[in-house]
């Protein structure tokens, strides 16, 4: 069974149907955007338009009365309005005359925006964080922040409202289509540009006269009035360049609110600063430097006194460091006041002078005798000398002790504080500002500033010196001092060391080398195996192989263990032949 859809639609109705669809497909306009429309009719509340679509759209007249275009509401009259949608589901066509006016002006502002145009405006009202300034050519309402109403920090900027101001667009949201506007960055211009134009004008090497106007840590800014043009500008000179002397402050020199003559020495246009300095104006001090040599000694006055060192004055303006470390031969990192004061006339010796960067070098300890050099020649290496010896500091492996009368310290290192005992057992016996009566001079490098010394070869006698009477091969009887698994120690009659003998080292059999045969107390001999400088090396083994091998070589090829060399070894065949004979 076939069936067959009839159509609904009388031919009058597709008929209607294909010239509306016409109509529209001429027209072509799309939601979102301006289009141009006709004023066919005005009433009371509301106009209608001519969009040239299916239907009239209509609009309210408080739409023109709100831009101020009620002078243009005419039949005939072309205006454009933002189409937001085409037909409701009551076949309505909403337009809006404010909304393309707003999207129009958007355009135009978004083009002031990137072209870096300046608007002209009214403050009319506070919000928070800011103001609004509303745009005169559009009427377009932005946001101001209130740090960008003006370039200084003024509170008070109700003389500002409500008058016309010219600011420019500094950022802008395509999306949400918001703008926010500056009023600072229009005088930041103006005055940049006013300032250019100044300081283009500006002579490096110039004269002028500024007045101090603030202090800051690296230097003094200097207003200055330029007495030909009237105009006004600011000048830094750095704390370097306020005097040839050394200072810490530019206190020292300038005074705020007084007057003084400057040099002009750079001009940066792009950052728009102007450097000036006051000691150009003063004859530079290394003009005459050729009166100082390298190597000779002068008198000067300590002008600063700071934590690494002192500034001495050779002559006016002209001063050299003498650094921490050439104030003294015997004091390390000490503190430069606690050894001068400020006006103080030392002696010094130039030991640089560096013209490039202006620098000189000196030394106070050159100037005074070489406390290590003295000592060298009068003390000679492996004397021992006698005094009191104070302790002036300890460490985690030495003591530091002054040499008497020659102010300066020797290192004693605690391996040589004792023959007995353990180094640092022995360097806790020790404190500062004990004395020490006797020392023996180890080492003196006058190069380095360094003097070894020891105390024990001092007061102590070597009790290694006990083993020069002996030689490899030699017999010691010992006494068991202590023993464990690894071995036992032994003290030789008449020496005060002890000596380990490890355990393989006890017997010349193995069965024979445990620990638990010897007991605390008893007495043994052991042949001395090896003798260094500072240890010696003792064994049983090596004992009883030297025996053993003397008794193979007096008892023939059998030796000692064949049994024929025993008592009645040959008993059996005088039994034999006792028994024959009878």
């Amino acid at each position: 069974m076939e069936i067959y859809k009839k159509s609904t639609k009388s031919p009058l109705d597709e008929k209607f149907e294909q010239l509306l669809n016409l109509e529209s497909a001429k027209s072509k306009l799309q939601e979102g955007t301006i289009v141009k429309a006709e004023i066919t009719n005005i009433g009371e509340k509301f106009i209608w338009l001519n969009l040239n679509m299916k239907s009239e759209a209509m609009i309210e007249i408080a739409q023109f009365k709100n831009l101020n275009l009620l002078d243009k509401i005419k039949v005939g009259e072309i205006c454009e309005v933002l189409l937001e949608n085409q037909e409701t589901r009551d076949g309505n066509i909403i337009v809006s005359l404010e909304k393309a006016h707003k999207q129009k002006s958007f355009e135009i502002l978004k083009k002031a925006y990137e072209e870096g145009k300046i608007l002209k405006g009214t403050l009319t009202s506070r919000v928070k964080g800011g103001l609004i300034f509303q745009e005169k050519e559009t009427g377009i309402q932005t946001f101001m922040p209130g740090s960008q109403v003006s370039t200084s920090q003024s509170k008070d900027i109700s003389h500002l409202m409500n008058t016309e101001v010219e600011a420019k667009i500094i950022k802008i949201d395509t999306i949400r289509g918001n703008l926010c506007t500056s009023r600072r960055a229009v005088k930041s211009e103006q005055k940049f540009a006013s300032k250019k134009e100044i300081f283009s004008k500006i002579k490096i090497n110039s004269i002028v006269t500024g007045r101090a106007k603030n202090i800051a840590s690296f230097g003094v800014f200097f207003e200055i009035i330029d007495e030909e043009t009237g105009s006004v500008w600011d000048s830094l000179c750095h704390l370097m360049e306020l005097s040839y002397s050394r200072i810490n402050s530019a206190d020292e020199v300038v005074e705020i609110g007084k007057s003084y003559k400057l040099k002009v020495i750079g001009v940066d246009l792009e950052k728009m600063q102007v450097s000036t300095s006051i000691r150009a104006l003063s004859p530079d001090p290394f003009n005459n430097i050729s009166e100082f040599s390298v190597g000779k000694d002068y008198f000067g006055i300590c002008k600063k006194i700071l934590d690494y060192g002192i500034f001495v004055e050779l002559r006016d303006s002209l001063s050299g460091l003498c650094h921490q470390s050439e104030l003294s031969w015997s004091k390390k990192n000490i503190n430069p006041k606690k050894l001068f004061s400020e006006n103080d006339r030392i002696l010094v010796r130039i030991t640089e002078i560096d013209l490039e960067k202006r620098r000189i070098a000196c030394s106070h300890r050159l100037t005074t005798e070489n406390p290590y050099e003295k000592f060298k020649k009068e003390v000679k290496i492996g004397s021992v000398i006698s005094g009191s010896f104070e302790i002036t500091s300890t460490n985690d492996y030495a003591l530091f002790v002054k040499l008497g009368d020659y102010s300066i310290e020797s290192f004693l290192h605690s391996n040589n504080i004792s023959f007995k005992g353990e180094p640092a057992e022995n360097l806790k016996l020790y404190k500062k500002g004990d004395t020490l009566e006797k020392l023996q001079v180890l080492e003196c490098d006058v190069e380095n500033q360094r003097i070894q010394v020891s105390l024990k070869d001092a007061i102590e006698t070597d009790p290694h010196k006990f083993y020069d009477q002996f030689s490899v091969g030699d017999v010691l009887t010992c006494k068991i001092i202590s023993s464990d698994k690894k071995g036992i120690v032994v003290r030789p009659e008449g020496s005060e060391t002890d000596i380990f003998i490890s355990k393989k080292n006890l017997s010349a059999e193995a069965s024979s080398q445990r620990v638990e045969r010897w007991i605390v107390g008893d007495r043994l001999d052991a042949m001395l195996v090896k003798k260094l400088k500072r240890s010696v090396s003792l064994s049983i083994k090596a004992l009883e192989e030297k025996m053993n091998s003397e008794a193979l070589k007096k008892y023939g090829s059998e030796g000692l263990y064949s049994g024929k060399s025993l008592p009645f070894a040959s008993l059996d065949k005088i039994v034999k032949k006792k028994k024959e004979t009878e």
